[in-house]
């Protein structure tokens, strides 16, 4: 058992950190961490009365109160950076792992609209112009006088485990713009309009007219509705992978295919993709790491001062606590030890309340508010100065 004078508290002169003298030896290879708990060490010590009054740990207990603070500091500032940044994180960094867990910070993030860009390929691929689902093909052979057609017989083995969807079905009849009448090989129409100009004596092949788009076009759904009206338009119908083609087949269109595109409903369906596989899913494994002391600014070491006083304080408070007075031959002596813990308390309560604000205040929602309070204003203040006159 140690002796209690072991821990009795007196000035550390070595500036290395040796392994061990933090519990968790996070920063024990930063040479700024190593210098920087010496005259931490001091500090607090002073702040807490010594030399004057005696100390009842030794100065290990700082160090691990100084290492507790810069993590807790380090902790805030992933935290901020995670709720910035996160959503351009998830599915696209690799997740962290035990081996990431060491010191240094990452470089500034750009935004590429995170989640937006993934659910963008989700309605890109509800149209099928984007998107990562395999788009599959197949075709199926006309039959003389065969109207319906099983498409479940016209994909792969493998393809009818899953329900399939069919995207496109490509029976379409002639595209109504090849069978315009050739505008330069002179049509009965174009004949009447060269006359109406007095043009009647020029040859239509060598001549040229120009007439609007919405010509062209009406002209399209004109020749289209008389197909659909008056004929047996190209169509087709589907229900539950049944093919149903118009017109039926003639014996001209036997041996001819009919081409279909479709999807797997279980790739639809499917939320876990491969190239996902060890990426970022959630705040828990966003591959931050513990902040290097050397990197963090003055601010940020002024806070870590503060909030290991206040540690010690309340560790302080704690031991003096297990004795409300000593007993001396003239009176006894009351100890402060729940006072000090009160106010160890309250300093980390007010340290941690301060840093919060503080990060709200510079994220990136709170960027785009301020931005859009400086436009307004800026908008009012040149709403009412005065507009030069230009004199050219």
């Amino acid at each position: 058992m140690a002796n209690k004078s072991d821990y009795i508290y007196t000035d550390p002169t070595e500036v290395v950190l040796s392994s061990g003298e933090t519990p968790y030896g996070i920063y024990d290879n930063d040479e700024a961490f190593a210098s920087e708990s010496i005259n931490v060490t001091k500090w607090v010590a002073r702040r807490l009365g010594h030399p004057v009054m005696q100390l009842e740990f030794d100065s290990g207990s700082i160090y691990a109160m100084f290492e507790e603070s810069v993590s807790e500091y380090s902790t805030h500032i992933n935290n901020y950076n995670i709720r910035n940044w996160m959503w351009n994180s998830y599915a696209a960094d690799t997740k962290s792992t035990a081996s990431l867990m060491g010191t240094g910070s990452f470089e500034p993030v750009t935004a590429h609209m995170g989640s937006a860009f993934v659910l963008s390929d989700q309605y890109g691929e509800a149209i099928n112009v984007g998107g990562d689902v395999p788009l599959y093909s197949g075709s199926v052979t006309l039959v003389n006088s065969q109207s319906v057609y099983d498409l479940d017989t016209a994909v792969p083995d493998d393809h009818l485990t899953n329900r399939i969807e069919v995207q496109r079905v490509f029976n379409y009849g002639p595209a109504a713009i090849t069978r315009f009448y050739d505008p330069f090989a002179g049509s009965f129409e174009q004949r009447q309009m060269l006359d109406a100009f007095g043009f009647g004596n020029v040859a239509p092949a060598v001549s040229f007219i120009m007439r609007p788009i919405s010509y062209d076009i009406a002209r399209a759904q004109a020749i289209e509705t008389n197909d659909k009206v008056r004929k047996s338009n190209y169509s087709f119908e589907l229900v539950n992978n049944q093919l149903r083609v118009f017109p039926i087949p003639l014996s001209s269109d036997a041996g001819a295919k009919i081409y279909f595109q479709y999807k797997l409903r279980e790739d639809i369906t499917n939320t876990t993709k491969t190239f996902t596989t060890g990426s970022v899913t959630d705040p828990s494994n966003v591959p931050h790491k513990f902040l290097t002391y050397n990197e963090i600014n003055a601010p940020g070491r002024q806070w870590i001062r503060k909030f290991t006083l206040a540690l010690s304080k309340e560790l302080l408070g704690i031991i003096r606590s297990k004795y409300q007075s000593l007993p001396l031959p003239n009176g006894d002596v009351n100890m402060d030890g729940e006072q000090l813990k009160q106010e160890g308390r309250e300093e980390k309560t007010q340290l941690l309340e301060e840093l919060q604000t503080f990060l709200e205040s510079v994220s990136l929602t709170q960027k785009a508010q301020n931005e859009a309070e400086e436009a307004e204003a800026t908008s009012r203040v040149l709403a009412r100065s005065p507009l030069g006159i230009y004199i050219g």
